[in-house]
């Protein structure tokens, strides 16, 4: 399929810039891939379609406060940092990315927080995202990664807000974020509250955890009209044993299968047998999954809606079809949905 497939016309204003006052409270279509039926429910409604022993998987990880500011050395100029991840932890050493890229060389130092008490060095400018920065810090790893993200905030997209503010801090993170490593919010697992999950687990249904860490490669642009040729940028991935033997039992005894997130259904594709069962995985995943596409574990996805030409929607499309999904996304446009990371879910069942 081509990049120019997968736009739409979407309103600017449609993007949500806050999230809905109660996480289950968004709105949310349902779209009935055998039929093409279009459901208007709220989140919370998400219920009526699962059953005891039905499965959700959820992606675990914890999103940090990845972008700093900070000024160079002898102009003073301000500069934008984005951490991307840590490349070794005892060095203090650091893929980011820094903007404006063109005045940053290496060589350079950088200081941050209101006295200048963190300092880091451009140490290589050759990394395909960006750079690589050495903190220049004393102590324990722990005090310095406290003193990191003390000056960070919550790096929520630029396209919905240009600041983060105080509530993005509990809401651009899920309830159940444990591990630490994402640079970009799951954003169908922000729909779920602590009162839905125990309604959950009232009726009956189950849920199990795996991580994939999100990056920044989520939401970068596709710059190829062939999609076979556009590459993704790698993200790791922990299926734990436990997670894999619970989803193998719920597709023996024929229960559905949720994936809460494309995340979710990238990780899952990424360590699947012959068989059609998933195996325990610690790795890393540049799977990109678009049209025409047969997937092996969910019955049914959770997703936003994504931004017009975006790898989350061609997943989308891969399972929910082309046309359906792309019919349902123009209905949730004439319909005001908001589209986004804080916007309304998707769920394909």
């Amino acid at each position: 399929m081509k990049l120019s497939q997968f736009n739409y016309n979407l309103n600017p204003d449609q993007i949500a810039k806050y999230p809905a006052k109660y996480r289950d409270e968004s709105r949310m279509m349902v779209l009935h891939k055998k039929t093409g039926e279009i459901e208007h429910k709220l989140f919370k409604d998400i219920l009526e379609y699962a059953g005891e022993e039905d499965l959700f998987i959820f992606n675990n990880t914890k999103v940090f406060p990845a972008r700093l500011y900070g000024n160079k050395e002898k102009t003073g100029a301000e500069i934008e940092v984005f951490l991307l991840r840590e490349l070794n932890r005892d060095q203090r050493l650091w893929d980011v990315l820094v903007d404006p890229a063109r005045k940053i060389r290496i060589g350079n130092k950088l200081y941050f927080g209101e006295n200048d008490n963190l300092v880091a060095e451009v140490i290589d400018n050759t990394t395909s995202r960006g750079r690589t920065l050495r903190f220049l810090f004393d102590g324990t790893h722990e005090e310095f990664k406290a003193t990191l993200y003390k000056m960070g905030e919550m790096p929520i997209p630029k396209w919905i807000r240009t600041k983060a503010e105080s509530l993005d801090t509990e809401r651009y993170q899920t309830i159940f974020a444990e591990h630490e490593g994402a640079v970009a919010a799951p954003a169908a697992g922000l729909h779920f509250s602590r009162e839905l999950m125990k309604r959950m687990e009232i009726k009956g249904i189950d849920s199990t955890y795996i991580t994939l860490h999100m990056g920044l490669g989520n939401f970068r642009t596709v710059d190829v009209e062939d999609l076979s040729k556009h590459k993704m940028d790698s993200e790791q991935v922990i299926i734990p044993e436990s997670s894999a033997l619970t989803i193998n039992k719920t597709k023996e005894k024929g229960k559905k299968v949720f994936a809460v997130g494309v995340t979710v259904m990238r990780a899952i594709e990424t360590s699947v047998t012959t068989r059609n069962e998933l195996k325990p995985f610690d790795g890393w995943t540049n799977k990109f999954i678009f049209p025409p596409y047969k997937f092996s574990i969910a019955d049914a996805l959770i997703s936003n809606f994504q931004l017009p030409q975006s790898t989350m929607l061609m997943t989308a499309a891969a399972f929910g079809g082309f046309d359906n999904v792309m019919n349902a996304y123009n209905v949730a446009a004439k319909e005001g949905y908001k589209f986004g990371t804080y916007g309304d879910a998707l769920l394909i069942i």
